[in-house]
């Protein structure tokens, strides 16, 4: 009986250990994500302001901001179907 719940505790522990690491890795990708997004943001708001709206610029920044959404919703679409 002892070896049984030795054996269920090493397993369990594994597990927790193990598995643990899945969803931190999945939150780490998610704050660099979330990090890109903010600072092509803040890349836009400095090209608006230093030079105009509609200017070669800040519409770079706009395609910048653009595809930094798009790769993280592509990758959320395809992880999240696991």
């Amino acid at each position: 009986m002892m070896k049984k719940r030795g054996i269920l505790a090493a397993v369990l522990a594994a597990f927790f250990l193990l598995g643990s690491g899945v969803p931190a890795q999945a939150m780490d990708r998610h704050s660099k994500c979330e990090r890109r997004i903010r600072q092509a943001e803040v890349n836009l708001e400095k090209a608006i302001r230093k030079h105009g709206e509609r200017s070669r610029q800040a519409e770079h920044r706009r395609r910048e901001l653009y595809e930094a959404r798009e790769r993280c919703r592509h990758y959320y679409r395809d992880h999240d179907r696991r």
